[in-house]
């Protein structure tokens, strides 16, 4: 009797608990989901409607363009709205304010780059035209939290803030943020000077190539076929962005439709419009151009008074003072000095660089609209010659049937100097003397090929007229792409996938046998160096999770890479990092010039022990059981809420990926293909999208992590267009 009394008291205790769990994950979770059907009263010239597809991508069809981005700007934030938040803070040099000292010097560096004040200097010269898309934006997303207060997205409960409204600047913010992280070549610039300065100047130069003599042309992560390179005679254009993979996904998917507009694709959170898609009429694929848009400069700068020459004169340099507010902390105080080449963003050696940088030029422009509304190769042009940065390869077709190719962003012109190392800033002789003109920049227009290839590959020619430099990725890709195309006549657009997820990498299988034909006959007692060697032997050059070859490979080349770049400056090895390392290190082992090893058989065994002792530490002494996808793995995690205690897992995707940096399949640890995106232009609704995780920021949300299967299996979901298949339909009502 009284055991059973305990027991409904037990369960009595255990139902109450997981009525007050679900009451709190309902309070915290549940109740900021997003508004899918139903009606929202808004701001809007007329009922706008929204459909819902099944991977919860919206099918927004308003009476204006500016009640579409209006509601893009709302379907977003009800979306998106914390990732929104963290973007513009990481730009602004903001999220120490929100998340404590653990950003801290992230933020320093936000602020020495300047990126608030670029973005407040933007924001005030903003044509009319441009202003009115980035306010329609800001408007929607500012009705979305006028409107949700107290019951945003739990990242801001478990931090304890709340977001301030959206403006234009915000905006600016994060296009700068993503112009950031596409635009980094100072710090190659920075790595360069300091190997010269320990080093040997013809082999560190050799290490530093800004081309390599055999890259295809054009060249980044995208093709287009034309109609006779297609079974149904219309053409096919592939993308696939390789970005830092971020959690939630990088891009947003969303279809815009109103008088004069009808385009669908990849939009950024935080940016209006699409970025990456197609209207009724174009499409067009977009990838880094990786062309050098910064320079350092060495100022004599005495730090005391801010005072450097320039030209024989002394300047002054400005202080600007940032006050950066630290969460639980009493607030920094940051002092940069600004120069005539900008600001100082590193000091080495008592040796102060200013960097100089086209994202902080005055002449910023918007062009998405235009582009979203181009209705052919002229008008498309048009539109992308507004584009400011970071430079961007846009591949192009249309349902005419042409294709085309053209290089975009403002790219600095040089007179007699290339800026890959840092340049004397006091002698003024390696000034900018302006942009390069947009019809000077590589065009290409319905080529006798009948297709366009890029891949972040050296695309400009050698007898281009103005100096260019880059943090150039090396040709393999490219190559590889260009193969599987040729490969035979005719292709389909289900096909390009296939394609898109090619992990075959030329080089380390090069690497692979040149390390194999070294090592010949000879004897070793130790057992894994033998495995590692019958290993490489028999592979193929796919770089596959759940094999070997490739991990025994790759830390090869890691160790041969050092050992180059420690002949060339001695006790700076292990610093060289280069995008065009692996085709530097093909050609160096295939070329042998005199004066870098002796032996050069030597150099590859030796890079082998290494490598494999290296692994050994990681994966234990037999190689033959390595696996490439556990060292490769992805490591996704929500950056707030997978600090949880408990539920941690709930918040992250562990898996093991394919692919390595030299792949078609572009993947490493931290980097990746952040969309797909196949064109049909024989019938666009037979076109193909996805993105990393989901569309959705909410845990409860079913879309928040329903594409990750597709995304890792290399499969995809119907890009519906004209065809929508509803799940569920909302209503903007006009107030």
């Amino acid at each position: 009797m009284l055991s059973s009394r305990f027991l409904k008291i037990i369960n009595l205790s255990i139902a109450v608990l997981l009525v007050v769990v679900a009451g709190v994950v309902w309070w915290f979770a549940g109740r900021p989901l997003p508004q899918t059907s139903g009606a929202i009263p808004a701001p809007v010239s007329a009922n706008a409607t929204v459909t819902f597809d099944g991977i919860g991508v919206p099918h927004i069809e308003a009476a204006s363009w500016q009640d579409a981005i209006f509601v893009q700007g709302y379907l977003t934030a009800q979306e998106r709205m914390w990732q929104m938040d963290a973007l513009r803070r990481l730009a602004a040099g903001e999220l120490s304010e929100v998340v404590g000292k653990v950003a801290l010097e992230v933020d320093q560096e936000a602020r020495r780059l300047r990126l608030k004040r670029i973005a407040e200097m933007h924001e005030r010269t903003l044509s009319a035209e441009d202003r009115a898309v980035l306010a329609a934006y800001a408007r929607g997303v500012n009705h979305y939290l006028e409107t949700n207060r107290g019951r945003l997205p739990m990242e801001f409960a478990v931090l304890a803030y709340d977001p301030r409204p959206w403006s234009a600047r915000d905006t600016i913010l994060a296009g700068l943020e993503m112009y950031r992280q596409l635009t980094t070549t100072w710090k190659d610039d920075l790595l360069k000077t300091t190997m010269l300065d320990a080093g040997e100047p013809d082999k560190v130069d050799y290490l530093f190539p800004a081309r390599l003599g055999r890259e295809p042309a054009p060249g980044s992560n995208n093709w287009v076929l034309a109609g006779p390179r297609t079974t149904t005679g219309k053409p096919i254009l592939a993308n696939d962005t390789h970005l830092d993979f971020a959690f939630p996904s990088t891009w947003y998917m969303v279809h815009l439709k109103a008088p004069g507009l009808n385009v669908t694709g990849f939009s950024l959170p935080g940016v209006p419009c699409v970025i990456i898609g197609h209207n009724d009429r174009i499409g067009w694929g977009m990838t880094n151009l990786m062309t050098d848009v910064q320079d350092l400069y060495l100022e004599r700068l005495d730090p005391r008074t801010g005072r450097y020459p320039y030209q024989g004169q002394l300047e002054q340099a400005r202080a600007e003072t940032d006050v950066l507010a630290v969460k639980g902390e009493s607030p920094r105080t940051l002092i940069t000095w600004i120069t005539r080449h900008g600001p100082v963003v590193a000091n080495e050696a008592n040796r102060s660089y200013a960097l100089r940088w086209a994202a902080a030029e005055p002449g910023y422009a918007f062009p998405f609209l235009d582009l979203n509304r181009a209705r052919d190769w002229r008008e498309f042009r048009a539109a992308a010659s507004r584009f400011p940065g970071p430079g961007q390869n846009f591949v192009y077709a249309d349902v005419d049937g042409n294709i085309g190719y053209q290089a975009t962003g403002r790219l600095p012109l040089r007179r007699d100097f290339t800026g890959d190392t840092a340049l004397d800033g006091a002698s003024g002789q390696s000034e900018w003397q302006g942009f390069i003109p947009f019809e000077d920049l590589p065009s290409l227009y319905n080529p006798p090929s009948h297709m366009l290839v890029t891949a972040n590959q050296n695309l400009f020619p050698k007898d281009y007229p103005h100096p260019v430099n880059g943090s150039f990725e090396p040709p393999y890709r490219a190559q590889q792409i260009n193969a599987r195309l040729r490969s035979q006549d005719k292709w389909s657009a289900p096909e390009m996938l296939g394609i898109q997820k090619d992990v075959y990498s030329p080089f380390l299988h090069w690497l692979s046998q040149a390390i194999v034909k070294a090592y010949g006959d000879r004897q070793n007692a130790d057992r894994k160096i033998s495995e590692a060697v019958e290993v490489l032997r028999g592979w193929n050059g796919q770089v596959e999770k759940g094999t070997a070859a490739p991990m025994v490979a790759y830390l090869a080349q890691l160790k041969i890479q050092e050992a180059m770049a420690e002949r060339a400056a001695p006790g700076k090895g292990k610093l060289y990092r280069f995008l065009l390392a692996p085709a530097v290190v093909e050609k160096l082992f295939t070329e042998r010039p005199e004066g870098w090893f002796l032996n050069y058989d030597q150099v590859l065994v030796q890079a082998l022990l290494d490598g494999v002792n290296e692994g050994a530490k990681v994966q234990g002494s037999s190689p033959k059981r390595w696996d490439w996808g556990q060292y490769n793995a992805l490591q996704l995690a929500q950056p707030v809420l997978s600090q949880l205690p408990l539920v941690s897992r709930y918040f992250q995707v562990r898996a093991p990926m394919s692919g390595s940096s030299t792949t078609v399949k572009q993947t490493t640890r931290r980097l990746g293909p952040s969309q797909r995106m196949v064109l049909d232009f024989a019938d666009l609704d037979r076109s193909l999208a996805n993105i990393t995780i989901g569309q959705s920021g909410h845990r409860l949300s079913s879309h928040y992590k329903d594409q990750w299967e597709a995304y890792w299996s290399g499969t995809s979901f119907p890009m519906q267009f004209g065809r929508i298949e509803a799940k569920s339909t909302l209503t903007f009502q006009a107030r």
